[in-house]
């Protein structure tokens, strides 16, 4: 029980120059610039999500952070719609910054081509980057390292566009 509480107080009190250290000015509108880079190069679709804490209704759970992480970037992989794309290729990179917790959520098209052990070392190199104040560089290599494995596994045609599936702007939350 009390450990609920605490999560309650690290998620629902965590005050904006926190944020702020975080997500540096311009930083919001320079990753939507990348990942409209990025996305020019291979026929997936990336979407970032940095959340400040979760909503009210995961803190009362009784499992590890880390789990209640990674169902919150499930839930949030399905209402994003970035399961929705044509060749099942989207890819979902979430900041839970009050637990300093990372996911990396992946459609079947692009999941089932890549060894769980790589997902995990991009997540293993985020975080390093993360616990050196390094938010932007870490993000910008994730988004790098996704788009590497998309251009891999999904590239573009010659003359192959690709449309625009789901929004390229960051959510922060």
């Amino acid at each position: 029980m009390l450990s609920r509480v605490k999560r309650i107080f690290r998620h629902h009190w965590v005050d904006d120059a926190a944020t702020q250290r975080v997500i540096a000015p311009g930083m919001l509108e320079r990753l939507q610039q990348r990942v409209a880079a990025s996305e020019q190069r291979h026929s997936g679709e990336v979407r970032i999500y940095i959340e400040v804490g979760l909503p009210l209704g995961y803190l009362w759970s009784d499992a590890p952070t880390q789990a209640i992480a990674r169902q919150r970037a499930l839930n949030l992989f399905s209402q994003l719609r970035v399961w929705d794309t044509v060749a099942n290729n989207g890819v979902l990179i979430y900041l839970l910054l009050a637990e300093h917790e990372i996911e990396i959520v992946a459609d079947r098209g692009l999941n089932d081509r890549v060894a769980p052990a790589l997902w995990q070392a991009l997540v293993t190199r985020m975080s390093g980057a993360f616990k050196q104040a390094q938010f932007e560089e870490g993000l910008t290599t994730a988004l790098a390292e996704v788009s590497a494995l998309l251009v891999q596994h999904f590239p573009l045609g010659a003359n192959e566009a690709n449309p625009n599936e789901l929004p390229d702007a960051p959510i922060l939350n």
